[in-house]
């Protein structure tokens, strides 16, 4: 189906279940946003590579850019930023759903034109969404990929887990687990490297296709012990065959340290200026590649 098409079916599907006649999505210069109030969202796609051959790209991580519809000042976030922080007050379910599944329809409609890429998409899922939906955990969202041509075993419903929320596996596992039958990969993004007990256990019990760790920023003589809380993550996922996802690598010696501990697929700025460098050599002409164009 034409992109524009697609546009007109996701409009008229949230005009109808929200009662409201603003039309959500707009495709400009063949990319969408979504309206959510005042806030203008759209989609950068972040290359997730092997580690060993960093000229393969194993995925894409799903981030959202955000504007004020009236101007497009806009700043990059990772939705669990925006959403998963502390929580400080009582938290409106039904919002926290509405958005997680506006965010979600936007990356789908702007990933199709990255879908020549063999690889997943890792998307965030906000966990009070998880505990928000009673029952069918991706049922809705199923539907948004079938209609774009997709399926679910492209897709990979990343959750972001802290002390908090691993306090109530139950819920987390069933939700995950509901994603999980029906056909989506699972991954657990680490907010710290070193996960407490909740979290470990969570990790083992759950199993996840892939865990994700930020590596932090390195001072001048830091590393010993990042290294070792690396070392510690990697162990862990070894133990339940889970592959690993080390991101926001943005220095030479943090590189290092991922090679070091074995990482599996790395994530950052540092790995885009290094494939960038090895395609100015491949490539001297400076052929367009379709990849640039989205990146």
């Amino acid at each position: 189906m034409p992109l524009q098409q697609l546009v007109e079916y996701f409009n008229d599907r949230f005009e109808r279940e929200h009662h409201s006649r603003v039309r959500t999505f707009i495709l400009e210069d063949g990319r969408i946003s979504g309206l959510f109030g005042p806030i203008r969202i759209g989609s950068l796609f972040v290359p997730i590579r092997h580690a060993d051959r960093l000229e393969e790209i194993a995925g894409h991580a799903a981030q959202i850019s955000v504007s004020t519809y009236e101007s497009h000042q806009q700043q990059t976030f990772e939705i669990e930023n925006l959403l998963t922080d502390a929580v400080k007050q009582p938290v409106d379910f039904e919002s926290i759903i509405n958005l997680d599944r506006l965010c979600r329809t936007v990356h789908m409609l702007n990933y199709l034109p990255v879908t020549h890429f063999d690889g997943v998409l890792v998307l965030e899922v906000d966990p009070r969404h998880i505990f928000g939906i009673k029952h069918d955990h991706g049922a809705y969202f199923e539907e948004v990929i079938v209609k774009c041509g997709l399926a679910t075993r492209n897709i990979v419903i990343s959750m972001t887990v802290n002390n908090f929320y691993s306090l109530h596996p139950a819920r987390l596992l069933e939700g995950l687990n509901n994603y999980r039958s029906r056909g989506y990969r699972i991954a657990l993004n680490l907010v710290s490297l070193h996960a407490d007990h909740n979290v470990r256990d969570l990790v083992t019990r759950l199993a996840p296709d892939y865990l994700r760790i930020s590596i932090p920023k390195l001072g001048a003589d830091a590393g010993g012990s990042v290294i070792q809380a690396l070392k510690s993550v990697k162990g862990l996922t070894d133990s339940v065959a889970v592959q690993t996802i080390l991101q926001q690598v943005e220095q030479q010696k943090q590189a290092d340290l991922a090679s070091l501990a074995g990482f599996d697929l790395v994530q950052g700025s540092y790995y885009e200026a290094a494939a960038s460098e090895r395609l100015s050599i491949t490539n001297p002409a400076g052929r367009d590649l379709a990849y640039d164009r989205f990146y």
